[in-house]
Parts: C-alpha cells; sequence; structure tokens
C-alpha cells in the first residue's frame, strides 16, 4: 500500500506540472503517455510467438502517435489556418475545419500511403498473418492515437492551450475509477460485470458515477471553460464510457492473459491501465461537445 501511495504521488505532480506547465509541457506529456498506451497495446496484441515481435511495436507506436504529432503541432502554430471559414453540418453535429484543414488533410494523406508501405513491409518479413499484423497497427491508431488527437482540439480554445479543460476531464475520469473502487470495496456486494472484471459492483460503479456529477457541478462553478450543461455533459460521457473502457482494456487483457498491460507505475499497473478509461472517453466528450455547441 505505501508502494502504491508514493507512486500515486509522483504520478499526480507529474500530470498537475504537465497540465499547467504551458503548450510544450501538455504535448510532450500527453506524447509521453500516448507512445506508454501504444507500446503496451502492442505488446498485448504482438503476443511473445510473434516474429520480430520488437520491430512490431516499434513500428505500432510510431503510426498511432503520428496523427497525435501532427494536430498537436496546431499548439504552436506551424500550421496556418485558412483564411475564410470552412464549416461542416450534419444534423446536431457542426465544426469549423478552418484551424484543421492542413493537419486533416496531411492524416487522410499518410494513413493509406502508410498501410501500402506496411504491407511491403509484411512481404518482405515473410510474415505467417501479415493482415493481423496491419489489423493491429490499425486498432492502435483507432484506439490510442485518435483519442489523443481528439483530446488537442478539446484543450484549444479561444486560440490557444486551455489547461484547466484538460485537467478537468482528467479529474473527472479519476473521480469515476476511484470512487468506484473505494465504494465497491466497502459496500459492493452485487457483481457488475463478473465475465470481464468479477471485482466490479453496481454499488461501486454507482457511487462513482454519483461522485462523477457532483465534482463535475463543482467545476462548472469554479472553471468557466464549459458551462454547467457542458459540464454535467461531460460528467455523463466519463459515467456510461469510462466505465467501459475500463471493461474493453480488461477484456483485451484477459485475451493477452495478464494481469496488468505494464509495470511502469508500482502498484497501478502499466500507462494502459492508468489512461484506459480516460482514452475510452475521448472520442465520445469530443463528440458530445461538438454537437451541444454546434
Amino acid at each position: 500500500m505505501k508502494q502504491r501511495i508514493i507512486s500515486a504521488i509522483f504520478f499526480a505532480v507529474a500530470m498537475l506540472l504537465g497540465v499547467f506547465g504551458g503548450a510544450a509541457a501538455f504535448y510532450a506529456l500527453f506524447a509521453l503517455i500516448a507512445a506508454g498506451c501504444l507500446w503496451e497495446l502492442m505488446g498485448l496484441l504482438f503476443q511473445k510467438d510473434y516474429d520480430h515481435r520488437l520491430w512490431r511495436r516499434f513500428i505500432g507506436v510510431m503510426l498511432g502517435i503520428a496523427p497525435f504529432l501532427i494536430f498537436g503541432s496546431k499548439l504552436f502554430g506551424v500550421f496556418p489556418s485558412l483564411e475564410t471559414s470552412s464549416e461542416i453540418s450534419y444534423g446536431l453535429f457542426k465544426a469549423d475545419l478552418m484551424e484543421n484543414a492542413i493537419p486533416i488533410l496531411m492524416t487522410i494523406t499518410l494513413l493509406p500511403l502508410a498501410i501500402f508501405l506496411l504491407l511491403i513491409v509484411e512481404l518482405f518479413l515473410k510474415s505467417a498473418r501479415p493482415f493481423d499484423s496491419i489489423g493491429y497497427y490499425l486498432v492502435g491508431i483507432a484506439y490510442i492515437g485518435v483519442p489523443f488527437t481528439l483530446l488537442i482540439n478539446i484543450s484549444y480554445w479561444h486560440g490557444g492551450y486551455a489547461p484547466l479543460r484538460v485537467f478537468g476531464l482528467l479529474l473527472l475520469t479519476w473521480t469515476n475509477d476511484t470512487m468506484a473502487y473505494f465504494v465497491g470495496t466497502f459496500i459492493g456486494r452485487t457483481p457488475f460485470f463478473a465475465r470481464i472484471s468479477p471485482k466490479k459492483t453496481w454499488e461501486g460503479t454507482l457511487g462513482g458515477i454519483a461522485f462523477t456529477f457532483v465534482v463535475a457541478y463543482v467545476l462548472a462553478r469554479w472553471i468557466p471553460d464549459f458551462t454547467q450543461a457542458e459540464w454535467l455533459l461531460l460528467a455523463a460521457c466519463i459515467a456510461v464510457f469510462g466505465t467501459l473502457g475500463d471493461l474493453v482494456e480488461s477484456m483485451l487483457k484477459r485475451s493477452a492473459a495478464v494481469k496488468d498491460s505494464g509495470a511502469v507505475l508500482p502498484g497501478h499497473g502499466g500507462w494502459l491501465d492508468r489512461f484506459d478509461s480516460f482514452t475510452f472517453v475521448l472520442p465520445f466528450a469530443w463528440l458530445a461537445l461538438m454537437i451541444w455547441e454546434g
């Protein structure tokens, strides 16, 4: 327990320094987190009997982190914005691509090119399961790369980096996880999803959700970056998809027959163990905000 508490303190301090240290610190922190999550994910997908396993993990990290690195550069004004508005609208969804057009075009161009290059790589590696390998790389991009890329858009507000938005999302996610654990430990009796996670209970899950909404209400009075309705909307996204994200990672670990995705944080597991809920929440939080603000 002592080791777990010490690890949690160092982790919290590092996160706060990265989030509130400015755009460059945020960019470096989440590039590191994304790379760590991808490295562990590739390790779970490419089992120990896979040929050229180390190289495949490295390729998976490079491909998965590329969208984040490209879009993240907007924080530093690397890509010029379009001179005119470029709005897309589909039903309730509305978004202005004015500041994102160049990164989006780069990603759309590079992704098909990368797939063709991977086909060539698999050809020369003489892989017995070439399309399995390519599928794993694409899972890394979708499961890790895209969510962290969307975090860039969530954190970008009024023409610059807004750390309180990131802090609020992290706080709500960890409130949901932590309070679900504590409530479930003390009063949990009814299994929630025993097939995947035997220790999860309905009492713990509902307790985590309740505390998440309380924290969202407090954040609405403290951080004006989102309206009260938006904070509560984010709490709802986290309550549903954060819980599902934790279960999805548990399913992944069960399929790989491992307890933790890694051991970077003593007593807490790996990067993926710490950010499974947060990563899974980000696409839905981004979409909810786009629809609400549209």
